[in-house]
């Protein structure tokens, strides 16, 4: 018996043009309900700068995961509080359009609408687990998109520079601290 061949699935130009169409208009609608729903608003959060109340949620599932192996368990609560604060005042002093650009990020993983499709993370970030943090990770860091590989270089070397600039994080690495002048 012949077996009919299984007609392959083509990506024509007509069907790729749709595919970005709908994909520019569901990030549209995104940004749209985002600003509509108070979801983007560029108050800070009381005692920062920048970082804002939205932001919060997915910076304390980030950290922990971030600094797994860094520094012992029991000390993690103080590092997260540490790095949010030097991260803070590394947003301030960005540039205005790295920093609208990094706000941007940080709105999308905030909107429930394109949190999920794009990180795995269906519920809240309050309720993400570390393994649910680290295949986010991997499934950005691993992406055929560049835009989510830029999005997870980003995440890591802001977290990273908020945790080694703090004076904390250098005995744990073997730095003794800048030199004396």
């Amino acid at each position: 018996m012949i077996a009919a061949p299984v007609a392959a699935t083509q990506l024509s130009r007509r069907n790729l043009l749709k595919i970005g169409l709908f994909g520019s208009t569901l990030l549209a609608g995104a940004g749209l309900t985002a600003t509509l729903s108070g979801c983007s608003t560029s108050t800070p959060h009381a005692g920062f700068a920048v970082i804002r109340e939205t932001d919060l949620p997915f910076l304390h599932a980030l950290i922990p995961v971030m600094l797994e192996g860094a520094l012992p368990a029991a000390e993690m609560d103080q590092a997260v509080a540490g790095t949010l604060e030097s991260l803070d005042y590394s947003l301030a002093h960005l540039s205005p359009a790295m920093l609208k650009l990094t706000l941007q990020l940080f709105d999308v993983l905030a909107l429930p609408l394109t949190r999920g499709p794009l990180t795995g993370v269906w519920g809240s970030w309050d309720g993400a687990s570390t393994v649910q943090m680290q295949r986010f990770l991997e499934r950005w860091q691993n992406s055929s998109f560049d835009l989510l590989r830029m999005g997870h270089a980003s995440l890591l070397q802001l977290v990273m520079m908020a945790w080694y600039s703090r004076a904390e994080s250098w005995a744990h690495c073997g730095y003794p601290g800048p030199p004396t002048v």
